[in-house]
């Protein structure tokens, strides 16, 4: 049996063995495995076993001298994101802490949400004309009414309004939105109420006269912290 193998096995692992250093290795270790020595244990011959054929699929495997090149115009395709419009609406939290008297100036507070799948940046905002004037109501939830404080009669206004609709103000600092995500703001002292303005309006909620535009861009930024302070101061 042993002759049989020298015979045709050795010749075979002759052939098969490329004149290379992984060749050599190969064919070293099919040789430890068919034809062992006395000192060679049978973990041994498995072990070379399994390296000769590692190292023989490694070989079969490996770069070769073929290159492969690109065909011309190789390409893949990419979508740009939609543009949705934000929102900013009234919320009670956190509270005013400058609060509204006849003649004087006091905080606002927002709520911005984006629906985009990207950071909206907001720099500042249009106003409508000083003689719009916000409604007044009996909760911050601003669902009741507050008698006598309509808004034809509160003179309560946002600050900085001048008598035509749409003059532009610019934030303090610019706001960012986070992706499908909303800010809470307070804007400072950017509500104005009137010296005659009537009684009627003490302890009231105001829901401020609607925005006319926002100067806002989407697009790769770090989002602001929630709840943030700003303001426009002209």
């Amino acid at each position: 049996m042993r002759k049989n193998l020298k015979g045709s096995t050795a010749d075979a692992v002759s052939t098969v063995a490329p004149s290379t250093n992984v060749g050599r290795r190969a064919l070293h270790a099919l040789r430890l495995f068919f034809f062992p020595t006395k000192k060679t244990s049978i973990l041994v011959r498995l072990l070379a076993g399994f390296a000769g054929v590692a190292i023989v699929g490694g070989s079969a495997y490996g770069v070769t001298n073929w290159v492969v090149g690109l065909a011309a115009g190789s390409a893949g395709e990419a979508q740009s994101a939609s543009v949705s419009n934000i929102t900013i609406t009234a919320v009670a939290t956190p509270s005013a802490t400058n609060q509204l008297y006849p003649g004087g100036n006091g905080d606002v507070v927002a709520v911005i949400t984006n629906p985009n799948s990207f950071p909206v940046t907001v720099t500042g905002v249009s106003l409508p004309a000083n003689t719009t004037y916000a409604a007044g109501y009996t909760t911050s939830a601003l669902s009741s009414a507050q008698t006598g404080c309509s808004g034809t009669t509160s003179l309560v206004s946002w600050n900085y309004a001048t008598g035509t609709s749409g003059t532009a103000h610019t934030l303090t600092t610019a706001l960012t939105v986070a992706a499908s995500g909303t800010l809470t703001v307070t804007l400072t002292n950017d509500a104005s109420m009137a010296l005659t303005t009537p009684a009627a309006c003490e302890a009231t909620y105001f829901s401020m006269p609607s925005l006319t535009a926002v100067a806002a861009t989407g697009g790769a930024a770090v989002a602001t912290t929630s709840p943030a302070t700003d303001a426009w101061t002209s």
